[in-house]
Formats: C-alpha cells, sequence, structure tokens
C-alpha cells in the first residue's frame, strides 16, 4: 500500500509538473509577456491558487484514468 502511494504522489506531480512548464513556455510564445517581463514575472503569473487547482483536479483525473487503462490492456 505504501509503494502504490508513493508511486501515485509521482505520477500526480509530475503531471502538474507538465501543466506549469506548459504555462511557462505559454508565457515566452510571440504574444505572451514573458520575454519583456523575464522569468521571474512569468512564474508569479502562473503561480496561483487557480492554477494550482486546475492542475490538481487535472492530475487525478489523469492518474484515475491512466491507471485504469494499465489494469484493462
Amino acid at each position: 500500500m505504501k509503494k502504490n502511494l508513493w508511486e501515485a504522489v509521482i505520477e500526480v506531480g509530475f503531471i502538474i509538473f507538465l501543466f506549469y512548464s506548459n504555462l511557462l513556455m505559454g508565457e515566452f510564445e510571440r504574444s505572451g509577456m514573458g520575454l519583456k517581463r523575464g522569468v521571474a514575472w512569468a512564474i508569479g503569473d502562473i503561480v496561483t491558487a487557480a492554477n494550482f487547482e486546475i492542475a490538481l483536479i487535472a492530475a487525478l483525473i489523469g492518474y484515475v484514468l491512466f491507471e485504469f487503462l494499465r489494469k484493462r490492456f
């Protein structure tokens, strides 16, 4: 049980990491303000409570979906 919990925490954490890295990359696209204001501003702009809630919910849904698919196939 302890191993399964750590696997879930690592997988959910990785999905959250991918979510935030995607948001950070978006700040540095042509239309983003990251190029003008810098990395610190871009990180401050994406690290919000709303973004964390979205990331956590998406990560949990993704984890449950992939676990279902792993067991099914």
